[in-house]
C-alpha cells in the first residue's frame, strides 16, 4: 500500500522540469492563500476575540517560531550539491532547532500573562508551525535531490489536509481548541504521508549523521537565521504591539486589513525570483551597468504594481471592506470600513516591503551580509520603540503607520547600500 502511494505521488510524466515548476507554484499559492484567509474565516465562525487570538498565534507568533525552527537552513541545504552535509545531519539539526522553537514558544507564553485558554490555543498553533519547520527539511532534500515537484506536492497536500481537517473539526464541534489540535494531528499525518514515506523511496539520500557536524552546520547559517528572525519581527512589530496593548479583537481586525501584503509579496516574488540568476551572473562578471539597469527595470515594475495597488486600495478599499463586514456577519458593521485609512497605509507599507526585498537580494548577491544584519539590527531597535508608542497613542491607525514607517526606512537603507555598492564596483573596475 505504502509503495503504491509513493509511486503515485512521485510520478512526474514526460516533462519533469515543467512538473517541478507547476507543483512549486501550486504549493506556494496554497500556502499563501491559506495564510491569507484562515484568520478571516475563523473570525467569521468563532467571533472577533477568538479570531484575533487565532490570527496572532497563526500568522505572527507561530510564524516567528517557525523561523526559529527553520533556522534559515533551506538556502544552504538546497545548494549543498557536493553533499558536504548528509541529510541525516540536516535532519538532526532540525530536531534541535524545532525543540528550541517549542521551548522558546512555551517560555514566552508562560511569561505572557495570557489566560490559560489563550496560552493553549497559541501553543497549539506554535506546534503546528514548528511541524511546518520540520517538514521543510524533507522538502529541502527533495529539491536538493532534483525533485522540486515533490516539495510542491507536499506543500499543497499538507496544507489542504490540515486546513480541511481544521474546518471539519470546528464545524462539527464548534470548539476552536479541539480544531487546532486536530489540525496539528493532520499536519503530523501529512508530514508522514507526503514527506517521510516519500523521501525513503528516493535514491542517494543518506540518513547517517555525526554529532560533531551540528556546530559547524549552525555556524553556516546563524547570521542568515538571525537576519531573517529580526526581519520578521520588524515586519510584525505592529502586530506584537496590538497584542500587548489592545484587545484580541483588534488583532483580528488588523490581520484582515493586513491581508493585501501577502498578495503584494506573492506578486513581487514572481517578478523578482526569475531574474536572480541573471543578476548574479551580471555582478560576478562585473557588468555593473547591466546589473543596475536590471534593478531599475524590476523596480519600475514593482513601482507600477504598487501604484495600481494603491489606486485600488483608495478607490475600492472601502467597498471591499464593507463586503468583508457583511461576510463576517451581524455585529461587524463599521469595524473594517473605519480602518480604510490604515488599510491604505498598510498597502503602502507592503509596496515598500516588495521594493526592499529586491534590494535585499541584490545585497545578498553582492555578499553584503554584514550590512544586511546591521540594517536589521538598527530597525529592530526602532521597531521595539516605535510600534508600541504609536499603537498606544492611535490604536490600529498607529499600528498601520508604524508598519509603513518601518518598511520605508528598511527599504531606504537597503536601496542606499545597494547603489553605494554599485558605485564602488564601477569605480574599482575603472581603476583596474
Amino acid at each position: 500500500m505504502a509503495e503504491r502511494w509513493a509511486t503515485a505521488l512521485m510520478k512526474t510524466g514526460p516533462n519533469k522540469e515543467k512538473q517541478n515548476i507547476l507543483w512549486n507554484m501550486a504549493g506556494s499559492f496554497c500556502y499563501a492563500f491559506a495564510s491569507m484567509v484562515l484568520s478571516f474565516l475563523v473570525m467569521r465562525l468563532a467571533g472577533e476575540d477568538d479570531g484575533g487570538i487565532f490570527a496572532f498565534g497563526y500568522s505572527t507568533f507561530g510564524q516567528q517560531m517557525f523561523i526559529l525552527a527553520y533556522f534559515g537552513m533551506r538556502p544552504f541545504q538546497i545548494t549543498d550539491g557536493s553533499q558536504e552535509y548528509r541529510f541525516g545531519d540536516y535532519l538532526h539539526h532540525r530536531y534541535i532547532t524545532c525543540g528550541l522553537a517549542l521551548a522558546a514558544g512555551a517560555g514566552y507564553l508562560i511569561l505572557s500573562g495570557y489566560s490559560a485558554r489563550k496560552m493553549t490555543l497559541v501553543f497549539l498553533l506554535v506546534c503546528y508551525k514548528v511541524a511546518d519547520g520540520l517538514a521543510d527539511v524533507y522538502e529541502s532534500e527533495f529539491q536538493r535531490n532534483g525533485n522540486l515537484h515533490l516539495t510542491g506536492k507536499s506543500n499543497t497536500f499538507r496544507t489542504i489536509l490540515s486546513v480541511g481537517v481544521f474546518f471539519t473539526a470546528f464545524l462539527t464541534g464548534r470548539n476552536l481548541t479541539a480544531a487546532c489540535a486536530a489540525a496539528l494531528g493532520a499536519q503530523a499525518a501529512g508530514i508522514l504521508l507526503f514527506d517521510v514515506i516519500i523521501l525513503k523511496r528516493l535514491k542517494g539520500v543518506d540518513y547517517a549523521w555525526d554529532k560533531s557536524r551540528m556546530r559547524p552546520l549552525t555556524n553556516e547559517s546563524i547570521l542568515l537565521f538571525v537576519s531573517v528572525f529580526l526581519d520578521f519581527y520588524i515586519f510584525s512589530a505592529a502586530k506584537y504591539a496590538i497584542d500587548a496593548h489592545l484587545n484580541d479583537a483588534a488583532s483580528g481586525y488588523f490581520n484582515i486589513i493586513f491581508m493585501p501584503t501577502s498578495v503584494i509579496n506573492l506578486a513581487a516574488g514572481f517578478v523578482i525570483r526569475p531574474v536572480l540568476t541573471s543578476l548574479t551572473d551580471m555582478w560576478t562578471q562585473k557588468r555593473f551597468d547591466a546589473f543596475s539597469g536590471k534593478l531599475m527595470s524590476i523596480s519600475r515594475i514593482i513601482g507600477a504594481l504598487s501604484i495600481l495597488a494603491l489606486v485600488l486600495a483608495a478607490g475600492l478599499g472601502r467597498p471591499v471592506l464593507w463586503v468583508l463586514e457583511r461576510i463576517l456577519g451581524s455585529g461587524y458593521e463599521g469595524k473594517l470600513v473605519s480602518s480604510h485609512v490604515p488599510f491604505i497605509l498598510i498597502v503602502m507599507g507592503g509596496a515598500c516591503y516588495a521594493f526592499l526585498n529586491l534590494h535585499y537580494y541584490a545585497l545578498v548577491i553582492m555578499r553584503k551580509q554584514r550590512v544586511i544584519f546591521g540594517i536589521y539590527l538598527a530597525l529592530t531597535g526602532l521597531a521595539a520603540v516605535l510600534a508600541p508608542a504609536l499603537v498606544k497613542r492611535s490604536g490600529i491607525y498607529g499600528a498601520a503607520a508604524a508598519y509603513l514607517i518601518l518598511m520605508a526606512a528598511m527599504a531606504a537603507g537597503f536601496a542606499a547600500w545597494t547603489w553605494a555598492g554599485i558605485r564602488k564596483g564601477r569605480k574599482c573596475k575603472r581603476q583596474e
